[in-house]
C-alpha cells in the first residue's frame, strides 16, 4: 500500500472571499506504518482526511492509493470518525456488517468476518447488544471493527478518542496499538494531542494553522511494542516537547 498526496490545495467560498483551508500538503504513507498529523484547529486536519477518504475534492492536486487516483470512496480505504456512527437500531453484529452487506458479500461471510473482529476488538460477547448499552470505547471499538471488516488498504481515523474521557481514551490508545501490531493494519490518524500522536505513531506531520502546511516531519524514536509506561521516559517527554514547540512558534 503506498498513500501519496501531491502539492495539495483545498480552497473555499465565501462571503469574504476565498478560504485556503490547505495549502501545498505533501505526504506519504507506506505499508503497515502508522501516520499521525496534528496541528490546531483550523489547520485543517478534518479536511485532509475527508479528501484522502474521497469524501471532498481537492482544489489543486492529487492523492492517489497504490498510484491510483482518489477520486470517490472506495473499500480501499476505510474510515473512522470521531463521533461513533453507529446504526442504534442495529446490533453491534449487524453494524459491523453493514460494510461488507454493501460490498455484496454473502451473509454467512459477513456474520463469519463480523464475528472474527468483534473477537479482535474484544467484543464478542456483546454482539447481538445495541449501541446504546455499549459506553463510549466500546462504541468506538464497534466503529473501528467495522472499518478493519471490510479489509481496507489503510484506516483514516478523524479524532477518534476526542470525545472520552481521559483514562477511557488512553485505554484506547492502547487498544489501538495491538489492533495495529496484532492485524498489521496501515493507519493514518489526525489530533491535536501531541502526546497522543508521540504514544501511538512511527511518524508524525506537523500541520500549521490556517492555511494548513505540512511545517515539519518527525520520525518517532520509540520501539512499536510500546505501552502507557514509555511516557513517563526522558525521550517520549523530549519528542513531545520538540513537536508542541514547533506548534507553539508557528
Amino acid at each position: 500500500m503506498h498513500l501519496e498526496i501531491f502539492h495539495l490545495y483545498k480552497e473555499f467560498s465565501s462571503k469574504k472571499g476565498t478560504i485556503v483551508a490547505l495549502k501545498d500538503i505533501n505526504m506519504h504513507v507506506e505499508t503497515g506504518e502508522f501516520v499521525c498529523a496534528v496541528g490546531a484547529s483550523g489547520s485543517g486536519k478534518s479536511t485532509l482526511l475527508r479528501l484522502i477518504a474521497g469524501l471532498d475534492y481537492p482544489t489543486y492536486g492529487e492523492i492517489t492509493v497504490d498510484y491510483q487516483p482518489v477520486t470517490k470512496p472506495g473499500a480501499d480505504r476505510g474510515m473512522v470518525f470521531q463521533k461513533y456512527t453507529l446504526y442504534p437500531w442495529m446490533s453491534v453484529q449487524k453494524n459491523v456488517e453493514f460494510g461488507l452487506k454493501l460490498l455484496g458479500i454473502s451473509a454467512s461471510k459477513r456474520r463469519e468476518r463480523a464475528s472474527y473482529y468483534l473477537d479482535i476488538v474484544g467484543l464478542a460477547n456483546f454482539a447481538k447488544s445495541l449501541p446504546k448499552e455499549l459506553s463510549g470505547g466500546m462504541k468506538q471499538r464497534v466503529a473501528i471493527a467495522r472499518a478493519l471488516a471490510t479489509n481496507p488498504k489503510i484506516l483514516l481515523m478523524d479524532e477518534p478518542f476526542g470525545a472520552l474521557d481521559i483514562q477511557t481514551k488512553e485505554s484506547m490508545q492502547q487498544f489501538l496499538l495491538e489492533i495495529w501490531r496484532k492485524t498489521g493494519s496501515t493507519i493514518l490518524m489526525i489530533t491535536h494531542d501531541v502526546r497522543e500522536a508521540v504514544f501511538l505513531s512511527q511518524r508524525v506531520y506537523v500541520l500549521s494553522a490556517r492555511p494548513g502546511t505540512v511545517k515539519q516531519e518527525f520520525k518517532i524514536n520509540l520501539p512499536n511494542d510500546r505501552d502507557y509506561r514509555i511516557k513517563r521516559q526522558p525521550n517520549f517527554h523530549h519528542q513531545a516537547d520538540e513537536i508542541m514547540d514547533l506548534l507553539r512558534n508557528i
